[in-house]
């Protein structure tokens, strides 16, 4: 079962750092943050040294006066365990607990996430501060919440220290029992890799071509999210024995190698994103028109919440970006246009968000994150970011019964942990994922038709599938037998499902077994590969599907059908005529086996043919500038439009609507000004 945030309002809130101004600005800073409506603030993340400044010494005064003072003047706060920065006494006297580089070279102190997630070291000092900040705080009055942590494996997702092997050993002795089934597992008889001890197993090192064993590398990093879930766990533990009554465990940020479902179940409340849209316009982005990805430009961040919409329908942003700027050494961005803030804000909302908290409230005057802007300057004086965070806030009166409303999508895009893991380091199925899900993200804005990314979870139920019309499983490598009968019964029952090329080829360890490939999905689709291409670019070939001549980019599998049919054909290459797209009939519904990446082009022709574009066509008719976004709630829609334009968009009311920004009636033709957004009722 998915877990979401549960929230009675709309809330405003902001990453605020007190022990980065002085004591005397504080209730100053609260006094503006409540009356630009920010109720909530974020702190403590980073601040290991304010409670353990030397080891095993523990005080409490400094972070007792804030939040004294936050209870004082009506500000709830979030509290961080501070685990992602180790302060410099811990890192000197144990070096064990240091992350190190593929050859062995210890990372150093002086930035943040240097550490394992695997000494025991680490792990008990860990525990420790959380046991001593928990049992201290955990029952002051002005906590509403705890953050574990702070987006973790982001500046790395890969560990190489020497606990790392360690522990990897322990994980593949639990898993496989004895070497003989290990190597078989895991191919070693290639390349004469056979372990004959556990001793000779390390985490991946550098090998010549950098090319080590795919299988045991796709292990490590499942062990990899298995050891950064049960981190979580010891700190949720830790935490639930001295939270308040209906105090919330959470952390932020979605980042590789760990599986969040898992996560989320095992030591979460709920899952909160940092939002960062700027991202699309940083300098150096390539050519608008090269990619989907480039002319959706920051709306493109919405495929990401999608992705946050997985794990918790209803969700948090802890990190909502604000200005522009970035680090001193990386991530150079643009300000945000007049409006951005505004419009980027109601993306999240739009995309399932009950609490959007801003990074951060004042732009820092030291470190590495100097350029990072926040909602005020340097200088501390207003600026036209406060007056949208306070403009916001008004308007979001008028969105009291949204809370806990849910985004309303009739098509979803699965996603598999296991399958993307090991597609980083396979050029025959990783490079399709990225494009292929992009281009069905790009047609369903275009065309107005709300979007899911689904995951495709052990626990993936068919009830969980039956709110869609139309299921889209790019190229899922390592697609579990045990799925393809969910997908039989909710085909069966009319639903509609679309596999891209590389479908069921590989197993459970990315290994390529001897059988014909969609693997178990060949009953589904009525068909299997006789053989595959990449698809030199001098080379091109395409197809024709419902009347369209279409794209067949980067990979082309050429098919035999079974007992399905042929909807199209290759042309122009050395298989011309042979079939590319195949399709069965099961039950009230149907599979097809689309046999390349999938274009934008192919995607808009499949949407069509599913009969699922202009979802809002019977109320609404709008340019494709504008994203439409319903989230429902007690038979109630909100209309999100939102325009990432800097140009007004016009567009048509079909029957009467009400801005519930606004409170303005719209009956007919409307404009959305640049950067706008309107909810639109009924």
């Amino acid at each position: 079962m998915k877990k979401s945030m549960q929230m009675d309002h709309l809330t405003l809130g902001v990453c605020y750092y007190p022990e980065h101004w002085p004591e005397s600005m504080w209730a100053e800073d609260l006094d503006r943050m409540l009356a630009a409506g920010i109720t909530v603030c974020r702190v403590a993340e980073f601040a290991w040294s304010k409670f353990e400044k030397t080891e095993g010494v523990f005080t409490f005064d400094f972070f007792d006066r804030f939040l004294d003072l936050a209870e004082e003047k009506g500000m709830k706060v979030i509290f961080c365990t501070p685990t992602a920065t180790p302060p410099a006494w811990l890192t000197e006297k144990y070096p064990e607990v240091l992350n190190a580089f593929p050859d062995g070279t210890l990372v150093r102190h002086g930035m943040r996430c240097h550490c394992n997630h695997t000494s025991p070291v680490f792990l008990r000092l860990c525990a420790r501060v959380v046991e001593e900040i928990a049992a201290h705080y955990g029952k002051h009055p002005a906590i509403i919440g705890w953050q574990i942590d702070n987006e973790i494996n982001c500046e790395t997702n890969l560990y190489h220290s020497e606990s790392d092997s360690l522990a990897f050993r322990e994980y593949l002795k639990r898993k496989f029992g004895t070497l003989e089934k290990l190597n078989q597992a895991m191919g070693t008889v290639f390349w004469n890799q056979e372990y004959t001890s556990w001793d000779e197993i390390f985490v991946a090192r550098p090998t010549l071509a950098d090319s080590p064993n795919p299988h045991l590398l796709l292990e490590q990093k499942k062990f990899i999210s298995e050891s950064a879930i049960a981190f979580f766990k010891l700190q949720a533990d830790i935490l639930k024995k001295y939270r308040k009554p209906g105090d919330f465990i959470t952390t932020n940020g979605m980042f590789g190698h760990l599986d969040y479902l898992e996560l989320n179940r095992q030591a979460l409340d709920f899952i909160t994103y940092d939002s960062y849209p700027n991202f699309a316009y940083s300098m150096g982005t390539t050519n608008a028109n090269a990619s989907a990805a480039g002319k959706l430009k920051d709306r493109s961040s919405g495929l990401s919440l999608s992705r946050v919409r997985s794990v918790s329908p209803n969700f948090g942003i802890m990190e909502q970006q604000s200005g522009g700027g970035g680090w001193q050494t990386r991530l150079t961005q643009p300000a945000p246009l007049p409006g951005q803030l505004r419009l980027w804000a109601y993306q999240s909302i739009a995309h399932g968000a009950d609490f959007i908290s801003f990074f951060r409230w004042r732009t820092c005057t030291v470190g590495t994150e100097i350029y990072w802007n926040g909602i005020l300057p340097w200088d501390n004086r207003d600026s036209r970011q406060l007056g949208e965070v306070k403009r916001l806030q008004n308007e979001l009166q008028g969105l009291s019964g949204l809370t806990g409303g849910k985004y309303k999508a009739k098509v979803a895009v699965g996603y598999h942990y296991q399958s993307e893991w090991d597609g980083e380091g396979d050029v025959f199925h990783g490079p399709l994922s990225g494009p292929s899900v992009m281009n069905w993200f790009y047609a369903c804005q275009i065309s107005h038709t709300p979007m899911d990314l689904l995951c495709l979870d052990r626990e993936l139920t068919l009830e969980a599938l039956q709110g869609y019309e139309l299921l889209v499983l790019p190229h899922i490598a390592l697609l579990p037998d045990s799925l393809c009968e969910l997908l039989e019964a909710y085909a069966a029952q009319g639903g509609r499902v679309i596999f891209g090329a590389r479908t069921g080829f590989k197993d459970e360890f990315g290994r390529c077994p001897m059988r014909p490939t969609p693997g178990a999905a060949a009953r589904l689709v009525g068909g299997t590969v006789r053989e595959y291409t990449l698809v030199p670019e001098d080379r091109p070939a395409s197809i024709t599907l419902f009347g369209e001549e279409l794209p067949m980019p980067l990979l082309h599998e050429v098919l035999e059908e079974t007992d399905g049919e042929v909807l199209a054909r290759y042309h122009g290459a050395y298989y011309d005529g042979s079939p590319a797209v195949l399709r069965k009939r099961t039950g009230k519904g149907e599979a097809l086996y689309f046999g390349g990446a999938f274009s934008e082009e192919a995607a808009f022709a499949l949407l069509r043919y599913a009969g699922l574009t202009e979802a809002c066509g019977d109320d609404l008719l709008l340019p494709p500038e504008i994203e439409y976004a319903p989230r429902e709630k007690d038979e109630n829609t909100f209309r999100f439009l939102l325009n990432y334009t800097g140009k007004p968009q016009p567009f048509l009311c079909k029957k009467p609507f009400t801005d519930l920004l606004t409170g303005e009636l719209h009956s007919g033709e409307a404009v959305l000004p640049p950067f706008g957004v309107m909810v639109l009722g009924e």
